[in-house]
């Protein structure tokens, strides 16, 4: 057992210049699996929050969905239903546009006969 783990010992590491070029590998496959994207999808909402305007339809990072009402310099003021009206950051807009809304769900046959 001892032998081999001499053998082991004595086989060394491996050229350095190897090593350095998996380490350079590595970096290059996280820089364009993880930041780049994340860098993208960034430039991408400061444009959308640059864009804002009186009229917008416009989804929360809540889940929140509105016309805006007014542009201040960092919130955005929400029309929510018929004059509700919430003041959110202009981070906090997720999306523009609005997202369609399902059908009202409808009562089953076992929620009909307990209302009986």
């Amino acid at each position: 057992m001892a032998d081999s783990f001499l053998i082991l010992a004595q086989a060394g590491a491996g050229s350095p210049l190897g090593t350095f070029g998996f380490l350079a590998v590595l970096v290059a496959i996280m820089y364009f699996v993880m930041i780049r994207p994340q860098q993208k999808q960034l430039k991408e909402h400061r444009n959308l929050i640059a864009g804002l305007k009186k009229g917008d339809d416009v989804v929360t990072s809540g889940g929140i969905l509105g016309r805006i009402h007014q542009v201040d310099d960092s919130t955005v003021t929400v029309e929510i239903a018929s004059g509700v009206r919430v003041r959110v950051l202009k981070t906090a807009v997720s999306a523009k546009g609005t997202v369609p809304v399902a059908a009202a769900p409808t009562a089953t046959s076992t929620e009909k006969k307990e209302d009986k």
